[in-house]
């Protein structure tokens, strides 16, 4: 601490009296550094100038800290996106953009959508308070083994990296089974779950490969509005991982529904989709796969296959749809279709 000279600083009526000789030494001999004068401040006299402001105590301080970082109020769950849960725990007024600290009307949610964020590629589902959010990539994440158990997770990529406007390529069946493409798909499915989401394409974390994970669960399904859950035909199914998958529309009924997407954060609008679809392909063992899908599935895996061709759903949307998260609940404007099946 830097030396003060209390006389001079901080005078009262009578002056402070001089250091006594005894005083003298003992401070002398003190291994600590001499206390700031504001230690001995004394209230000033009339007239004379007042006396610099004293900092706050070092406790009070430290609990000012603490309140900065408690979390936003529990807020009910958050939508899941087509593609991961994207992102930590929110905390308010820390720097961090408003959306991700803003705190949802109870027994509020959002409509899954089928995108990397929980909507196309990574289907909004709605997870519990301070849902993680989604953080940007780098296009081009290492294809190689990368680190063990517990490094850090490839972000999710965002519109505008060529990554996600490029058609991806085939993966080479020799290498289906091997350390560095079960490394890609383990990532896959982690980043999916922590977005949390129930699809995504591997494109969305920066890698060119014609790989997608889907999965929805109850639990997932729990957070949806019932008659949503009811008019999007959706029904919960198990771990999907599928290489080189060739999607084909089983016939022509499409539904109209709202879908987000990961790497086009904060946004959503409508998309029509075929309301059936057959994906063949290879599991991550090499061996042949197919899946019937109709309903909600079918929508998740048209978005993740859209992925694989350099397409996001941003290119489908049915015009004068695309609205921020916040504006999904109001009315579509006047000759927009109406959602649902057709």
């Amino acid at each position: 601490c830097k030396e003060y000279d209390s006389n001079a600083l901080f005078p009262t009526r009578s002056g402070h009296p001089p250091q006594s000789p005894a005083g003298k030494r003992r401070a002398a001999a003190s291994p600590f550094p001499p206390l700031p004068a504001f230690f001995f401040a004394q209230r000033p006299a009339a007239g004379t100038a007042p006396a610099p402001p004293r900092p706050p105590p070092m406790e009070a301080t430290v609990r000012h800290f603490w309140a900065r970082m408690r979390p936003v109020s529990a807020s009910p769950a958050r939508p899941l996106l087509f593609g991961g849960r994207g992102g930590g725990k929110t905390f308010a007024r820390l720097g961090l953009p408003r959306r991700s600290c803003h705190a949802r009307p109870a027994g509020k949610t959002r409509p899954l959508s089928s995108c990397s964020d929980g909507t196309s590629s990574a289907f909004l589902l709605g997870k519990g308070p301070g849902m993680r959010r989604p953080t940007r990539a780098a296009a081009g994440w290492f294809l190689g083994l990368g680190g063990k158990k517990g490094t850090a997770l490839p972000e999710i990529v965002k519109a505008g990296d060529p990554v996600l406007h490029e058609p991806a390529r085939e993966v080479d069946p020799a290498e289906i089974g091997t350390e560095r493409i079960n490394k890609i798909v383990d990532d896959m499915i982690r980043v999916m779950r922590q977005a949390p989401g129930v699809g995504l394409a591997a494109p969305q974390i920066g890698i060119p490969l014609r790989i997608i994970v889907l999965e929805d669960t109850k639990e997932y399904i729990g957070y949806a509005d019932k008659k949503e859950v009811e008019a999007q035909d959706r029904r919960p199914f198990d771990l999907l991982v599928i290489l080189n998958p060739v999607l084909k529309q089983k016939n022509n009924k499409t539904a109209l529904f709202f879908e987000g997407c990961l790497s086009v954060d904060g946004f959503r609008a409508v998309v029509e989709r075929h309301l059936e679809v057959e994906v063949t392909g290879l599991d991550r063992e090499g061996r042949p796969i197919k899946v019937n899908a109709a309903g909600w599935q079918a929508r998740i895996l048209q978005h993740e296959c859209d992925h694989l061709d350099g397409t996001i759903y941003v290119d489908k949307i049915v015009p004068r749809t695309f609205r921020t998260v916040e504006n999904l609940g109001l009315p579509l404007p006047t000759g927009c279709p109406k959602l649902g099946s057709h």
